[in-house]
């Protein structure tokens, strides 16, 4: 999506959400919550007692013990996406914002407990998906003069830097936790596959080759494993996303090999667009749906 419009038309998708969580090893599903709107991507907190959500432009923070739900104070940044990252120590969440003045998705930073939001990318459209363990980068695609490439900046703010520059989609860049590589997907060699570089850009390898459209691949804590969503081949192109599909959350080793399928369910764009992968690298957070009759 890329005005503030289309995000707002996406909010307003008919159906229910259920948050789930689901163990790596057993395959065993837990729903944790079911809302009678939209909720997508949550990120598990670091101290594993809470999932953030994004719900109507706003971010929550779903305790899961009580199964009560808080809206975070995010000031003006009340169009945010399902792109958001938490800092390493947990303080902080990064935003992907679409501001008012041209319906653009920027960068915003703001208090993991509340504050005002500061922003970090001035050009548009950019949309966050990593947050580097040593704080100090957050990684993200962009579009610049049309092509759509995977780009870092300085967490505080600064000059960015581009990675990647290849025709086609470059997205969902995020940092392995020893922060050495930078996980992404790319629609380079025809269908939406999930690739490996470097920090610095360099390395760029391909890690899935099957015949499905792979999105969004997120490092497990232990740097072990890595989750993907996967769509059928043939039922989206390549270079989108969409929701309401049959898709699977598949499993792989980070050294590369055979993938498995975890869950299958009925969901995507929302699903697992962020890393919500517990503490503890067992369970995986996401989001599925039901349409609405």
């Amino acid at each position: 999506m890329n005005t503030l419009q289309e995000a707002r038309k996406h909010e307003d998708r008919q159906v229910i959400s259920y948050l789930e969580i689901v163990d790596v090893n057993t395959g065993e599903r837990q729903v944790l919550a079911e809302f009678d709107d939209l909720i997508e991507a949550p990120n598990w907190t670091r101290d594993g007692n809470c999932l953030i959500y994004n719900r109507r432009g706003l971010l929550y923070a779903f305790e899961i013990a009580t199964g009560e739900s808080s809206v975070i104070d995010s000031g003006y940044a009340n169009w945010c996406n399902n792109d958001h990252v938490l800092s390493p120590d947990n303080t902080h969440v990064a935003v992907s914002h679409h501001t008012e003045e041209d319906g653009q998705s920027r960068i915003y930073v703001f208090p993991l407990s509340g504050g005002t939001p500061t922003l970090i990318t001035p050009m548009a459209p950019s949309y966050l998906h990593g947050w580097s363990p040593d704080g100090k980068e957050l990684a993200y695609c962009a579009e610049r003069n049309g092509v759509y490439n995977i780009y870092t900046i300085p967490a505080q703010g600064g000059v960015e830097r581009q990675l990647t520059d290849v025709t086609g989609l470059d997205d969902g860049p995020e940092y392995s936790p020893d922060g050495q590589s930078i996980w992404f997907n790319s629609t380079r060699s025809g269908l939406m596959q999930v690739w490996r570089m470097k920090a610095d850009g360099s390395e760029q390898t391909q890690m899935t080759t099957d015949e499905s459209n792979n999105w969004f691949p997120h490092v497990a804590p232990d740097g072990t494993t890595v989750a993907f969503i996967a769509y059928r081949k043939g039922d989206v192109e390549p270079n989108d996303h969409p929701p309401n599909k049959e898709v699977e959350i598949r499993l792989m080793a980070s050294t590369g090999g055979p993938t498995r399928s975890l869950v299958s369910l009925f969901g995507g764009q929302g699903t697992i667009n962020v890393n919500s992968w517990s503490p503890d690298s067992r369970q995986l957070a996401f989001v599925s749906y039901k349409l609405k009759q």
